[in-house]
């Protein structure tokens, strides 16, 4: 029996479909397209409009769009340029080409949409919407995102700060956080003007790899979901 999917289903879902009596697989459709098509189908809208030619404040084009396979290089190459102290919420060693392998050729947009500023073919800013796929907050997207040093000051993290907010509006997502460590003001004054609040600060809370101690900030963002962003109608 053919699975009638209009886009692909996680692996382990077609495993215990074929594995069900045949007089249940109606319901089992019907439950599958209230929980995977509809998440498909606000993807579909959240990335539709890129890629997106977008002006920095001083009027240099630049180009927002999704990662893609081809990444590889030039993301490993924008991480390595960002201080260190700046990516403090990335578990891994950014030195590990292998790291950025994985997210380039196993990218799930589903669990985490990066997006990518690119001025020509050097990547100047990244966003990434994480979302989580259950539990008491799986209604709050968190996102990160960085800005290569030469591009500061330019609207760089507004940018593509505004553009997830509107794919997490897409997506059906409630909230967004943002975690960031005390110094990057930049980054904060940004997430302020797009309408984050500060939710709490713990001085000297977390700790570099040098062993310095960073406040650690969470902002957070209420979003207006409607039948529009949640793409049905």
């Amino acid at each position: 029996m053919e699975l009638p999917f209009h886009h692909p289903a996680p692996p382990e879902y077609k495993q215990t479909f074929f594995q069900i009596p045949d007089f249940q697989k109606s319901n089992t459709l019907l439950f599958y397209y209230q929980n995977y098509s509809t998440t498909y189908m606000s993807l579909e809208y959240a990335i539709e409009r890129f890629p997106l030619t977008v002006a920095l404040k001083d009027g240099t084009e630049c180009v927002v769009r999704p990662l893609n396979k081809r990444d590889e290089a030039k993301l490993q190459k924008f991480f390595l340029a960002v201080p260190e102290p700046e990516r403090l919420f990335i578990k891994k060693p950014v030195g590990d080409r292998a790291l950025f392998h994985e997210w380039c050729r196993k990218a799930d947009f589903e669990q985490n949409l990066p997006l990518l500023m690119l001025h020509g073919q050097k990547i100047v800013g990244e966003v990434t919407l994480h979302q989580r796929s259950g539990g008491w907050k799986r209604h709050i997207g968190l996102v990160t995102v960085l800005t290569h040093p030469d591009y500061r000051g330019r609207d760089v993290a507004k940018i593509l700060v505004d553009e997830i907010v509107l794919a997490a509006r897409h997506l059906g997502l409630k909230k967004l956080e943002v975690e960031v460590n005390g110094e990057r003001k930049v980054a904060i004054r940004a997430m302020e003007q797009l309408g984050f609040r500060e939710l709490f600060r713990l001085p000297d809370y977390i700790l570099d790899m040098e062993g310095r101690s960073h406040d650690y900030i969470v902002m957070g963002m209420d979003l207006r979901t409607d039948e529009e962003y949640a793409g049905v109608g």
